[in-house]
């Protein structure tokens, strides 16, 4: 058992000074009074005040470090989009995989199976967004590659056998069926790229869709006799919706709306990141897509928006300045509300006894200092990376 001691810690129910927090096998045991910690138990680290919160979930990731997953489905290009993404508080992802051919789906699942099993770092599941996508809300995926989903689909889609499967498909493009036979096999439904009216996507929630992918992205607008795809996920208490919070690809008036439809907590925000985050050179390619880097913002060459060159910790300051909201509710939008829409709650999220044992030391500034994934340090003050695979 070790301890990390002298800590404001964002606890369940907001930050408490003077703590420590008590952890061994990866696991939380106790979060207590300085006073009271054991004196048996070593001390992993003295914050001398700082704050510490749980290490951040995000839901898309789809490259970093210089790494796309979709040209490299591979487990090392797993590890290296992870460990680009750790120094910025990212202790749990789903790598993602943007519209491609089922070889590569295969190919990608089974590399997040082997990074599983092998113990890359904070590799949670994986998310394939598309192919099963509208072709008039197709953004930067490659249309070639959009299909509508057969029955051997599903079977690929559920076939992850480590971790959690997330779709992203149009509901417009498939059934209530189908949606519910992804949902009976454990596959977590969101929609994106779509063109879903107000009724068809009421008939894909009723079905099993979960989640709302880069909400107002990418799909229907919203009017006021086709309040369509948008009015159905705010208005439904059982829709989670991921956000990007980097400025560009929402207006901060459309966030703190739709922060305030979904009472229950269930805005949580994601980066859509691209190899961009944590590379040293920033632009890239996307297939035959040469994609240009500048201000924090990737774009192709007519001005259509590709991913974002956002991370986790800028997210949570711009949803800080854009939501005016506190650092805890910003924390807990990159952790505990993924979670829960991951239905990993009961694993990761929060800093309380029984879960993982991941952290966040940040400074008063919010930077951040160190990173833990199950109880082992990763980075040092410098933020030079330790060890990346246990």
């Amino acid at each position: 058992m070790k301890a990390i001691v002298n800590a404001c810690v964002m606890t369940p129910d907001g930050f408490v000074d003077v703590q420590s927090v008590l952890f061994e096998s990866g696991k939380i045991i106790k979060v207590c009074d300085d006073a009271n910690r054991p004196a048996s138990v070593p001390v992993d680290s003295d914050l001398d005040g700082m704050m510490l919160v749980p290490g951040f979930i995000d839901i898309q990731v789809n490259g970093g470090g210089g790494v796309l997953f979709n040209d490299s489905p591979t487990v090392d290009a797993i590890a290296a989009i992870g460990e680009a993404h750790r120094q910025f508080g990212t202790t749990g992802f789903f790598p993602t995989l943007i519209s491609d051919d089922l070889q590569v789906m295969e190919r990608a699942i089974k590399a997040v199976d082997d990074a599983i099993e092998a113990g890359v770092p904070g590799v949670l599941g994986i998310h394939l967004e598309g192919p099963f996508l509208n072709p008039e809300k197709s953004g930067v995926h490659d249309l070639s590659k959009f299909m509508r989903i057969g029955a051997d689909d599903v079977a690929l889609m559920a076939s992850l056998q480590r971790g959690k499967t997330i779709v992203t498909l149009a509901p417009e493009m498939t059934t209530p069926a189908v949606i519910g036979a992804l949902h009976h096999h454990g596959v977590i439904v969101s929609a994106g790229h779509t063109q879903a009216s107000y009724e068809e996507t009421c008939g894909a929630l009723e079905a099993g869709l979960r989640g709302f992918t880069h909400l107002f992205n990418a799909m229907r607008p919203m009017t006021s006799r086709q309040p369509g795809i948008i009015a159905a996920a705010l208005e439904d208490k059982r829709a989670w919706c991921g956000v990007i919070a980097d400025g560009y690809h929402v207006h901060p008036a459309m966030l703190r709306l739709a922060r305030r439809a979904k009472a229950e907590e269930q805005i949580f925000l994601v980066t859509d990141a691209m190899p961009s985050v944590g590379a040293a050179h920033k632009d890239f390619s996307l297939g035959a897509t040469d994609i240009a880097v500048a201000d924090g913002k990737c774009m192709t060459g007519d001005g259509t928006l590709a991913g974002s060159d956002l991370d986790m910790i800028s997210a949570v300051r711009n949803t800080m300045k854009f939501l005016g909201v506190d650092l805890s509710q910003a924390v807990r939008m990159a952790s505990h509300v993924p979670a829960r829409f991951a239905r990993l709650h009961q694993r990761l999220g929060q800093i309380r006894p029984g879960l993982q044992a991941d952290f966040i030391a940040l400074s008063m500034h919010h930077e951040i200092i160190n990173v833990w994934v199950k109880g082992e340090m990763m980075f040092d003050q410098t933020h030079n990376c330790k060890a990346a695979i246990a």
